[in-house]
């Protein structure tokens, strides 16, 4: 007895010592939210013995290069957000939860299903209604009601699209036409949105749930020249301001200002940015590479991070991983926290701080010449191409004019 007793033990120590195997290939994935299901595709890839991951969105794919696996728990650390999936492996399902660190209260249910590779319902031709266009659309929560262009293309019954508000767009959205609904969801490893909507002759009509607590209502109408109000009016200096001003640390807690040697004579970009938001990346992602081909024209970028929480540390931390994960050549600094009106507090010439991110356009002679609240993300097809033609278009021109008064 006491032989088979002490052999059943080792059996349980040996057991619980054995690291469980994730599943390489295609899984669905679901959050749960508010009473509705998020549904997400990520694909799992082992190259010896290191996992890496991609999340899925419409042309999108996100790299997850931080996964371990211990026991029979599953963490995936979710790109440069300060947010895990962490779950239980149970062959081809997982179990879990979505982690948000800097705001558990936000967590929530998560499992997974390995083999699946559908976002609400299997693609098919069939296309009994039509969600295909441009809608002109107004967004309704219980704070504030904002404008937004939706723009969707649909074959059979699968479904992409995304939607442009004044303080930046929703990225890549997937999803499928189901029993007559639009059903479209995205989940960038930092924010979870779910879109459903009814359509009724050129009418749209719906609802927009964003993680544990976020609800909103839109409705709108087809209409081809959409648009929304121009982002180069909505933020700007107050009166008798003609210059930013500040002085922030950056991640080396070195002091940085817009007038320092280093910016002197050449034309300056502002980028008022956090490492939590998606569209920020973006539009870093975008900075790159536009500064890799444009820095020896007499141009400089800074960022301003406004991180969640006010420790510096923590912030720094979060700066330098982003830097890293996405090899950005400019340098940033701290500036504060994501709270809007402790934001405009860090620069009160301006009228408000509207939207992360939002870009200042510094002239060679140190003055303010454009702001543009918001950014049209590559999810947003031609609008992006105008926002780069835009972009280039004001770098020029302040360009120019430096050189006509070097003239």
């Amino acid at each position: 007895m006491r032989v088979l007793i002490a052999i059943s033990a080792l059996a349980v120590l040996f057991s619980c010592s054995q690291t469980a195997e994730l599943k390489t290939g295609t899984w669905r994935g679901l959050i749960s939210m508010q009473g509705q299901e998020l549904p997400f595709i990520f694909s799992v890839e082992k190259t010896e013995n290191k996992y890496q991951a991609f999340l899925h969105n419409a042309t999108e794919k996100i790299l997850l290069d931080e996964i371990s696996v211990t026991g029979d728990s599953v963490e995936m650390v979710l790109h440069i957000f300060d947010a895990s999936l962490s779950a239980k492996i149970e062959g081809d399902k997982l179990t879990g939860t979505f982690v948000k660190n800097y705001a558990p209260e936000g967590n929530l249910p998560f499992t997974a299903t390995w083999g699946d590779d559908y976002r609400f319902a299997k693609t098919t031709d069939n296309q009994s209604l039509d969600f295909s266009g441009t809608y002109q659309l107004e967004f309704k929560s219980e704070k504030e009601i904002y404008p937004s262009v939706g723009i969707f293309e649909q074959k059979g019954n699968y479904l992409t699209g995304t939607f442009l508000t004044p303080t930046g767009d929703y990225r890549y959205l997937e999803g499928n036409v189901v029993d007559g609904r639009l059903k479209l969801s995205a989940f960038d490893g930092n924010h979870a949105f779910v879109f459903s909507a009814k359509l009724e002759g050129d009418s749209l009509k719906g609802d927009f749930y964003s993680g544990h607590a976020s609800h909103e209502t839109f409705k709108g109408i087809k209409n081809e020249k959409a648009a929304l109000p121009n982002a180069e009016s909505l933020t700007f200096l107050k009166e008798g301001f003609d210059k930013i001003t500040f002085s922030f640390p950056d991640v080396d807690h070195n002091m940085i200002s817009p007038s320092d040697e280093k910016f002197d004579k050449k034309v300056l970009i502002l980028q008022i940015f956090g490492t939590w938001c998606p569209n920020c990346m973006d539009e870093t992602k975008f900075l790159t590479q536009w500064y890799n081909q444009n820095k020896d024209r007499g141009v400089e970028i800074l960022g301003l991070a406004y991180e969640r929480k006010a420790d510096f540390e923590y912030a720094s931390e979060r700066v330098k991983k982003m830097k890293a994960k996405l090899n950005v050549p400019y340098d940033f600094v701290i500036a504060g926290t994501n709270d809007k009106e402790e934001a405009a507090k860090t620069l009160p010439m301006l009228n408000k701080v509207i939207a992360f991110p939002t870009t200042i356009f510094i002239g060679k002679d140190g003055k303010v010449k454009h702001i543009r609240t918001g950014f049209e993300g590559p999810g947003t097809g031609i609008y992006h191409e105008q926002f780069k033609q835009r972009f280039n278009q004001v770098v020029n021109e302040l360009l120019a004019e430096e050189t006509a008064s070097a003239n």
